[in-house]
């Protein structure tokens, strides 16, 4: 006997770095998705012009921070059998996302090498851009300002199995980043997203007053 459910498959929220060189280094997809997601926005006033202030010029897109915590539980892979969950529980996980907060060895490696033939400069390379995803109507480029990671549990070797970590991130937008940047054209696609929701709610609201 086969039973069918009505229940919509659940999408589940994500963070990826886009690296190149490693590609599946930065993918963290929320084993739970958040229960509250924090989003705080502050206008991009216009500057004032010719001694008068123009207070409701924007001089660009608003500035958007996010904040999420995310639960993350080795419990559900470890009765599985999974091998990774019972070696190492969730240090994987966390450590994916603290790798978005650091440059890569190589780099670091290279620049000591340099450093040691007398080479006086090093440019860093380009961070890869991380998007946020929040639905398919909420892709945005960000970057990670904070991470605090609170372990609950550990396992007998004292790896993490069961932690929290609140993550707080900044919203990169076309104001932030140059056209030949990916990231802008992400940003863009993303207010204009926001346009449409905002006009279907406006007609909708107005239908509700008669």
């Amino acid at each position: 006997m086969t039973t069918y459910s009505r229940s919509p498959k659940l999408m589940k929220g994500a963070i990826v770095g886009l690296d190149p060189m490693n590609p599946l280094a930065s993918v963290i997809i929320f084993q739970y998705n958040p229960h509250t997601l924090t989003r705080e926005l502050t206008p991009k006033s216009g500057q004032a012009t010719s001694n008068k202030k123009e207070p409701f010029k924007l001089s660009g897109a608003a500035e958007e921070s996010i904040t999420v915590d995310m639960e993350i539980d080795a419990a559900d892979q470890m009765e599985t059998g999974d091998g990774i969950a019972e070696e190492m529980g969730i240090y994987p996980q966390l450590s994916a996302l603290e790798m978005l907060l650091y440059p890569k060895s190589a780099f670091v490696i290279a620049n000591t090498i340099m450093a040691a033939l007398g080479t006086l400069e090093v440019f860093p390379p380009d961070p890869p851009m991380t998007l946020f995803i929040w639905g398919y109507k909420r892709i945005v480029p960000v970057k990670m300002t904070s991470y605090t990671i609170t372990e609950t549990y550990h396992d007998s070797n004292l790896n993490p199995i069961q932690a929290t970590a609140n993550v707080k991130m900044k919203v990169l937008t076309y104001s932030d980043l140059s056209m030949a940047h990916p990231g802008y054209y992400v940003s863009l696609a993303n207010q204009i997203t926001k346009e449409v929701m905002a006009t279907i709610g406006s007609v909708s609201s107005i239908k509700n007053l008669f």
